[in-house]
């Protein structure tokens, strides 16, 4: 049963939003109704769209025919290394570069030749750009001000907005009064108050200690809920992709390798370099010996064979690098009965607080991670001492070699 609320923010262009306790969404825009929940099925209807971008640097291919759809209310980050083109994106979709090639559309509307001003977009930078001398109701309705919005009515959505980010009563504070995440609450406020059609955040919490960073991720993410604006998020932080987003996109070289649903990203990598780059990863080098139907038999030398999932192999011979996740693994009496086990040699065992990680030598390969959870009694050993390892064929992907 879906509970019906009015946002006090965003009342034009985002649409009718509800929510219930279980996160699911719910928006009715010109009688077209989508519903989705986070990590769910995605509708169909675009807001957001890069049709055939591309952004070259002279003979240097930054984004590569990129083409990308966003739906209205939705939470989708761009995540990716360095240098792979995710923060280009957001600049092209912001009006700060030009295109090199293709469009970008905002609810069926051309912008990729229009002026950043007119395109309606707030933005949250990790700088949080705020105005040093003046006060935080200053910096809120600095935007609406510079749309002239009245007076009276700028007081009334300065104090909404102070209140929707637990803030009240602090309006008369300079920036330099406030924490690094309030200072962060300030610059997201001021992102909505004029009421856009899309909110931009590039690396917003990247200046953030880690306890106050984890903190801010579950702040956006309800308020992003609450409101059911359009945001698209910026981050190389694999945590903060998966903890927020209700789709990821994983950037390398200037194109999308995966773009999916949190735990599809990460439990379904499609490829090496996915697989890779979001999270930890173990590694297992070899051969395909058989391949039937979804399933494959890799070998890994010394006349040892693993069971796995054909991802990215299809014929005998073929070099494929095998993906295990370091929790999905089993050790002991446990491992006895897996699909796939095989004894190993333990190279160290680190305390982690809420879990243990041991590394291990498996198959003549190095660097074999397991996690267990410090729960009591459980121990793995000390380095040097043999140990059986073992995980279910499914929890394993045959990917391609790299």
């Amino acid at each position: 049963m879906l509970r019906h609320e009015q946002s006090g923010l965003l009342s034009n262009g985002a649409g009718k939003f509800a929510a219930n306790r279980a996160g699911v969404r719910d928006f009715e825009n010109g009688g077209v109704r989508v519903v989705h929940a986070r990590g769910g099925a995605v509708p169909q209807n675009k807001f957001v769209e890069f049709a055939g971008v591309q952004k070259s640097y002279g003979s240097v291919n930054v984004v590569r025919d990129l083409n990308l759809g966003i739906e209205r209310g939705e939470f989708i980050t761009l995540l990716g290394p360095s240098g792979s083109g995710k923060t280009t994106c957001l600049m092209m979709l912001a009006g700060f570069e030009n295109l090199s090639a293709g469009d970008i559309l905002l609810d069926g509307v051309s912008i990729g030749s229009m002026p950043p001003q007119k395109r309606n977009i707030g933005m949250v930078f990790q700088s949080y750009a705020l105005f040093p001398h003046m006060t935080i109701a200053e910096n809120i309705a600095f935007p609406l001000q510079a749309r002239r919005i009245g007076k009276s009515d700028t007081a009334e959505r300065v104090a909404k907005a102070l209140a929707m980010i637990r803030l009240d009563g602090l309006g008369g504070r300079l920036p330099g009064q406030l924490s690094g995440g309030q200072q962060q609450r300030v610059a997201l406020a001021r992102a909505l108050v004029f009421e856009p059609s899309l909110v931009l955040m590039d690396e917003p919490l990247g200046a953030l200690d880690k306890q106050l960073r984890e903190e801010m991720q579950y702040e956006i993410m309800h308020i992003q809920q609450r409101l059911g604006v359009t945001v698209v998020y910026v981050t190389h932080d694999q945590t903060e992709a998966l903890t927020m987003s209700s789709r990821v996109a994983v950037f390398n070289r200037g194109k999308i390798e995966q773009l999916g649903p949190p735990k599809q990203i990460y439990e379904e990598p499609v490829n090496s370099f996915v697989a890779r780059f979001i999270g930890e990863n173990n590694r297992l080098n070899g051969t395909v010996r058989t391949v039937e139907g979804g399933d494959c038999t890799i070998d890994v030398g010394g006349d040892r064979s693993i069971r796995a999932a054909a991802i990215n192999v299809s014929a005998m011979g073929e070099r494929t690098t095998l993906s295990i996740r370091p929790e999905r693994v089993v050790i002991g009496t446990a491992a006895a009965n897996a699909e796939n086990c095989f004894e190993a040699t333990i190279d160290e065992v680190v305390f982690h607080g809420d879990h243990l990680r041991m590394s291990a030598t498996l198959c003549g390969q190095p660097g074999f991670i397991v996690k267990i959870p410090n729960s009591a009694g459980v121990g793995m050993g000390s380095p040097g001492d043999r140990i059986k390892i073992g995980w279910a064929a499914r929890d394993c992907r045959a990917l391609d070699h790299g």
